[in-house]
């Protein structure tokens, strides 16, 4: 059984948050874990990089010079690749990245990732994330008084409005809802505060998996 200390926010502990051992994956899982790593990046890749081919070069089908007798190179047409201003020749084009994931091992992934982090103690639990006020200073505070450094990763249960007004304006603080968090996310930061509704969809999950 794992146990997580868990905070108001104050900062001060107010109790335990158990997650069962049998629900954590650490003896297998790390090559799922790269695979949906590699995945996510790929798939944020923009893939809008773009080069005319010679066919799409504005210019005519004009000979530039006859074919004997001027002692130069052959030369067809002035959008050839070999020519400045011509296309480009196997240049890139417009494409997708997405590689597809397999489903079971998405979730090997994110039962692997998540469990490295309860084991290791390190995921803060707060009673609740709500704050009265939608202001970055109130945010702040709370993450002072937790110890939080950034970067740092939220995990809710609920995104309320409060929390990403309060939140969007601090550098490197992502707040997420459980039932979105991905791999990378939870790899990515070091410092992890969860809700205990966001604790109990984040268990919801490991179940189902």
């Amino acid at each position: 059984m794992s146990k997580l200390k868990i905070y108001d926010a104050k900062g001060t502990e107010v109790g335990d948050y158990e997650v069962a051992d049998n629900l954590l994956v650490l003896e297998r899982g790390t090559q799922a874990v790269r695979d949906a790593v590699v995945a996510h990046l790929a798939g944020v890749r923009a893939g809008t990089a773009s080069t005319l081919r010679k066919g799409e070069v504005a210019g005519s089908n004009k000979k530039p010079w006859r074919q004997k007798g001027t002692g130069r190179a052959r030369a067809g047409y002035r959008q050839s690749p070999v020519w400045r201003g011509g296309g480009v020749a196997f240049g890139p084009h417009p494409r997708s990245f997405e590689l597809k994931l397999n489903k079971k091992v998405n979730q090997l992934a994110f039962r692997r990732a998540i469990s490295d982090r309860i084991a290791a103690g390190e995921v803060k639990v707060v009673d609740s994330l709500e704050l009265p006020e939608a202001k970055t200073k109130a945010f702040a505070s709370l993450m002072k008084a937790l110890g939080i450094s950034k970067p740092a990763l939220f995990i809710v249960g609920k995104v309320g409005r409060n929390v990403v007004m309060a939140s969007r304006n601090i550098e490197d603080v992502e707040g997420v809802r459980a039932s979105d968090v991905n791999v990378y996310q939870i790899l990515r930061y070091p410092a992890i505060v969860a809700d205990r509704a966001g604790m109990e969809q984040v268990k919801a999950r490991l179940e189902k998996s």
